[in-house]
């Protein structure tokens, strides 16, 4: 397993919880002779630190691991960032559901002692890239860890979109939108439309609709190196948006396309060693933790 000697924090803006998470982590990693390297917007939170401050480029540059401190959406915003280079990424959980930050506060000394000497699991996650052009003409660009997301925006009026898979007309569609997403998505936004969940080793992409005009809608998995592209249709009165991770909007017009595919670089995401996705899914979603007697 690879040694860690130089570490990057990164942590969410905002939270008494995450900045009490931070000390305790700070206080761990700077006793134990790591060399911290703390993100510059965490580095406002911790005033007097007296560690070396970079920007999260730089941090995947320089750093052997990135633990970010939050919820699964301060880990979506680090993978976008930190996903050209190879550096792994750990994550404290200091939000809600934490799919993706597994390691809990309560034994944060513990479990981080364990997984820095290595004992550890390795995943590697890949993520989609969304182009928009208009006319031909480039208009924005995405990425996203989790979902690409055709929706209304403010209106309450649904969009007319075709629909092309590795350049196959698939259909044309009224809907309020469509999730793509990929297997770290499918426990997120996907799974609340009525997508399926998927193992994270698997190499395919889910396609969700929202709230189809029709009762035979329903979604697609389709191959992770497929090439999505949806066309808006130009008699739309709105002018839909495109979501990346919920986090990064991009606006669009009618009659523009949207192309979407699999980002030539993964992230790194690592796991403690007794990580069992089945069991994430038991504690995050209410599943049934015991069989009952026949």
């Amino acid at each position: 397993m690879e040694s860690f000697k130089h570490i990057g924090v990164i942590g969410r803006i905002g939270s008494v919880k995450v900045v009490e998470t931070l000390r305790r982590l700070k206080s761990y990693l700077v006793a134990n002779d790591y060399q911290v390297i703390l993100e510059a917007d965490t580095a406002s939170m911790l005033p007097g630190h007296g560690l070396q401050v970079a920007s999260k480029k730089l941090i995947g540059e320089i750093c052997d691991l990135a633990i970010v401190v939050g919820g699964d959406g301060s880990l979506l915003g680090a993978a976008r960032d930190l996903s050209k280079s190879s550096i792994p990424i750990l994550g404290v959980n200091r939000g809600r559901l934490g799919f993706l930050t597994d390691i809990s506060p309560d034994d944060l000394e513990e479990r981080l002692s364990r997984v820095l000497e290595g004992e550890y699991v390795e995943e590697k996650r890949f993520l989609l890239d969304a182009h928009v052009k208009r006319n031909g003409e480039p208009m924005g660009y995405g990425t996203a860890l989790n979902d690409i997301v055709l929706h209304p925006g403010r209106s309450t009026r649904m969009i007319g979109f075709d629909l092309y898979i590795e350049g196959q007309f698939v259909y044309s569609q009224r809907s309020d939108g469509l999730i793509v997403s990929t297997p770290t998505g499918s426990t997120a936004y996907a799974l609340s439309a009525g997508g399926p969940i998927m193992h994270p080793r698997l190499d395919a992409i889910v396609l969700v609709p929202m709230f189809p005009h029709t009762l035979s809608s329903r979604p697609i998995v389709v191959d992770g190196g497929s090439e999505i592209k949806l066309v808006i249709d130009e008699a739309n009165e709105n002018w839909p948006q495109v979501s990346c991770d919920g986090q990064q909007e991009l606006a669009c017009a009618p009659g523009d396309s949207i192309s979407i595919a699999k980002k030539p670089f993964r992230l790194n995401l690592i796991h403690p060693s007794d990580h069992n996705f089945y069991a994430t899914c038991r504690e995050k979603l209410g599943w049934a933790s015991t069989i009952a007697a026949s």
